[in-house]
């Protein structure tokens, strides 16, 4: 890739930086960091300046992290709805509300350490904004983990040239299996508790209705008494 970013001009090499970021932010599947990589060691062969590199390559996965959390909000209820539908068991408004839960007060950490995985960088804003983050919280984890990710990988890249290319990128699919391994351990905890507070609504509501019940029991109980 370096000999192709060689045969542009630096400023096609900002504008590539920052829309393929960005266009993976929003939740397409393309190579954002491993063209970031290249670039920054064709900076460090003085092609482009590093710091400005860097400054794109944040605003780009900002602006694409906020696009997905908005098309998220936008349709991805209108899907999770769908879903509900033919899968009420995972996907029933409990389940929903559960997962909304869990994602309010864990998100913002989802979402500033999926910058640095490989994967999550593409689903982080879309699923933010499908569960109902509030914007802001939202808007600072991503705003605080794309200026992290792009300072670093630009910083290692440049110092270190073509080796970190490969480095960044064994260590981007570790953390994604690691962070997949993790993963299934939450979701497990997550299913059980989610079970465990469905069946406690379940029973909560069941104690509801027999106590709106009891006064009525209660009166045609007194009345069969005074007639007696």
């Amino acid at each position: 890739m370096i000999e192709w970013l060689e045969s542009i001009p630096p400023v096609a090499i900002y504008l590539a930086v920052g829309l393929i970021i960005g266009l993976e932010s929003v939740g397409i599947p393309l190579p954002g960091e491993i063209l970031l990589v290249s670039a920054s060691v064709a900076a460090s062969q003085g092609m482009v300046n590093p710091v400005l590199l860097g400054c794109i390559a944040a605003t780009g996965a900002i602006i694409g992290d906020s696009v997905g959390y908005a098309v998220g909000k936008k349709y991805g209820r209108g899907l999770l709805t769908r879903l509900g539908r033919r899968m009420p068991k995972h996907f029933g408004p409990k389940r929903i509300a559960a997962a909304e839960r869990a994602f309010d007060r864990w998100g913002a950490w989802a979402v500033f350490g999926g910058r640095f995985v490989a994967l999550l960088r593409i689903l982080a804003g879309p699923l933010a904004g499908i569960l109902g983050m509030q914007y802001r919280k939202f808007l600072l984890a991503n705003a605080t983990g794309g200026i992290a990710w792009a300072g670093t990988v630009t910083t290692v890249a440049y110092l270190f040239g073509v080796v970190a290319e490969h480095w960044i990128k064994r260590f981007s699919w570790v953390a994604l299996l690691i962070t997949v391994l993790i993963g299934v351990a939450i979701t497990l905890y997550v299913r059980h508790r989610t079970e465990r507070a469905v069946e406690a609504e379940e029973a909560a509501e069941a104690d509801g209705a027999a106590d709106a019940a009891s006064p009525e029991e209660a009166a045609e109980a007194l009345s069969g008494t005074e007639k007696a």
